[in-house]
């Protein structure tokens, strides 16, 4: 085999995405998941190539440092033959900062702007780091061809008007306080891939993307650029997700410091792994699990319903910045993609807009790209989510602009 590939290392905070493409016929090779469900850790390659599995389950959950490391001695040691023809390693990077505004092959300067960012992003930064060292360890020949790929680059051309908070200017000035938003990456997918379904050139298309995972966020979209997104300074701000809170009153940090004495390490932590859905149902930050006692929990339905009631209040204020013309609303991440019942109960309050679902289209989950909206309908699309395509290219670009 004499291709030119690129390795992907999506790393999130719970899960451990990876990905060996070929970025110009976007044909994926390999592709794998190590995540952790219960304390127990499991990992799966599928090699699509010989049509093969490799599943692997370890009784107890193994450090974020091993998992990395374990992923890397399995493709060197089983799946050499793509390894050797691997000519750069793509790493998703959630935030860039202030000064991180594209993709950049990965040196020291641009290690240490990524430390700087972690304060913004203290669930998926740290991670990213710790990959790329990894990385840049042991695939020596690639060591100059790691690149990092960011979820806030797609979001700099938002206008002042939507990242600018409104507390005094010199916090931006001097200190970068500002909205940065984050799934840039996919965003950036689904807008090309939306543009072809939708026939409509990239510079024409007015989009509301839905980015519903555990980590949720929504994207207005003009003209094929980013003008607004719920996500802010971190991934914080916006929906209610699997275990952020999302949008609150900020208030609510004072009264938890000044009258339940609670430390703002405590309050942050609250506020970052223990609100969201888990909060509110108390069962789990698995939106499966809140599905299936749906009709049996009340604390599981609630979570649900807050979850979706907020996505159709930005999608309502988002179809305002659209200049009059709303190209389609697309779902996209795991939940967007899967839950056919979020679906439903985000759409079923988006009449005003002129949203409506074909009840039976929208049950079907195919894992391919389908329209879900009934024929009065402006288009509703479903997308699935895949950014490893998108952080591929950037990487193969980076890399053979970098050897010329």
């Amino acid at each position: 085999m004499k291709k030119e590939l690129i390795l992907v290392l999506n790393c999130g905070s719970s899960s451990v995405k990876f990905s060996i493409i070929d970025p110009i016929k976007e044909v994926t090779y390999i592709d794998g998941i190590v995540e952790t469900i219960n304390s127990v850790t499991s990992l799966i390659i599928n090699n699509f190539i010989k049509n093969k599995k490799l599943f692997k389950k370890f009784d107890k959950v193994e450090s974020y440092k091993k998992l990395i490391i374990l992923i890397f001695d399995i493709l060197i040691n089983q799946y050499k033959n793509y390894l050797n023809n691997v000519v750069g390693i793509g790493h998703r990077v959630v935030h860039g900062g202030r000064y991180l505004k594209k993709s950049m092959i990965i040196n020291s300067s641009v290690l240490s702007k990524i430390q700087e960012s972690s304060i913004f992003a203290p669930l998926h930064n740290p991670f990213h780091l710790l990959a790329i060292n990894i990385a840049l360890k042991k695939i020596l020949k690639l060591k100059n061809f790691n690149v990092a790929v960011f979820d806030t680059a797609f979001h700099h051309t938002l206008p002042k008007e939507s990242f600018l908070y409104a507390i005094p200017y010199h916090f931006y000035t001097d200190y970068s306080i500002r909205r940065y938003g984050a799934h840039g990456i996919n965003h950036f997918y689904i807008t090309k891939k939306s543009s072809i379904f939708l026939k409509k050139p990239i510079f024409k298309l007015n989009i509301i993307s839905c980015h519903l995972g555990s980590g949720s966020s929504i994207t207005a979209i003009v003209n094929g650029k980013s003008i607004d997104t719920s996500m802010g300074l971190t991934p914080l701000e916006g929906l209610v997700m699997g275990t952020r809170c999302g949008d609150i009153d900020p208030s609510i940090i004072f009264y938890m410091v000044k009258e339940l004495g609670m430390s703002i390490d405590k309050v942050q932590k609250i506020l970052t792994e223990n609100s969201g859905v888990l909060g509110i149902s108390s069962i789990s930050n698995d939106f499966r699990k809140l599905e299936e006692k749906y009709n049996i929990n009340k604390k599981a339905k609630l979570s649900i319903d807050i979850f979706c009631r907020r996505i159709s209040k930005y999608i309502c204020g988002y179809s305002s910045l659209m200049y009059g013309r709303l190209d389609a609303i697309v779902f996209t991440g795991g939940i967007g993609e899967n839950s056919s019942l979020i679906r439903y109960k985000i759409i079923d309050k988006l009449s005003l807009i002129g949203c409506f679902l074909d009840l039976d289209k929208n049950l079907e989950n195919n894992k391919k790209i389908m329209f879900i909206n009934s024929i009065k309908s402006i288009p509703i699309l479903v997308i699935p989510a895949n950014e490893n395509q998108i952080i591929a290219k950037e990487t193969y670009d980076l890399v053979k602009k970098s050897i010329l």
